[in-house]
């Protein structure tokens, strides 16, 4: 698995991050939603630079016009809710791309430990197209790999990246070991130390899908 940390060198994504983690800035929802957005925006222009294109003849008013276009079918995944955010970035870069919609969770028992379940996914075939699969906050990589195997499961892709805002050094290791010789490219503007006994990440930014959407019942 290749590794891209998009603040590891001076770029615009360090401010969005910054914003994105600041306590006073986060209690502007709209303000949260467009800065992970825009993080989506970023990946995906990068992500597109290593694509496969075709050259096209576009006819002008004035002529003929040699223009390259993408080759590739791209599929957009997303892990709800907070997945949405960097999704809907994305999206507006690879507006033609298909989509795809992960809902999993944590189901908390005895001493804080939890398992992930995941109740409902849609997409498309795979198989032969570049996979771009969204989650704003991986924190032990379990929901990730969850979702990434499901929506492999009937064919592989010819390419999987993987977006997020921040991620924690256990997942890193994790998911290193878990895609060790798939063709995986993570783009994370962050890797950060900690994770508490509830594997939150330390200093992380809090509860993504809370900040964006709202508090959510933990019934």
């Amino acid at each position: 698995m290749k590794i891209v940390n998009l603040c590891e060198h001076n770029s615009i994504v360090c401010q969005y991050l910054a914003e994105l983690r600041d306590r006073k800035i986060q209690k502007d929802s709209m303000r949260f939603r467009y800065n992970m957005e825009r993080i989506g925006m970023y990946a995906a222009m990068e992500i597109s630079k290593s694509l496969n294109y075709k050259e096209t003849e576009i006819t002008t008013p004035l002529g003929i016009a040699k223009c390259k276009t993408l080759a590739d079918k791209v599929v957009i995944a997303s892990i709800m809710r907070a997945g949405l955010t960097l999704h809907n970035g994305v999206l507006k870069i690879f507006d033609k791309a298909e989509n795809s919609f992960v809902a999993a969770y944590r189901k908390y028992g005895n001493n804080n430990k939890f398992l992930i379940q995941m109740e409902y996914i849609s997409k498309p075939p795979i198989e032969g197209k570049v996979l771009i699969l969204t989650d704003c906050m991986i924190a032990t990589g379990s929901s990730l790999m969850l979702a990434y195997n499901k929506l492999i499961d009937e064919g592989e892709p010819l390419h999987t990246h993987i977006i997020s805002s921040i991620c924690s050094e256990a997942a890193l290791a994790y998911l290193s070991k878990q895609l060790p010789h798939k063709r995986v490219t993570l783009w994370v503007g962050a890797v950060d130390e900690e994770l508490t006994n509830k594997a939150y990440i330390i200093p992380g930014l809090g509860d993504a899908g809370d900040l964006a959407y709202g508090e959510k019942s933990e019934k």
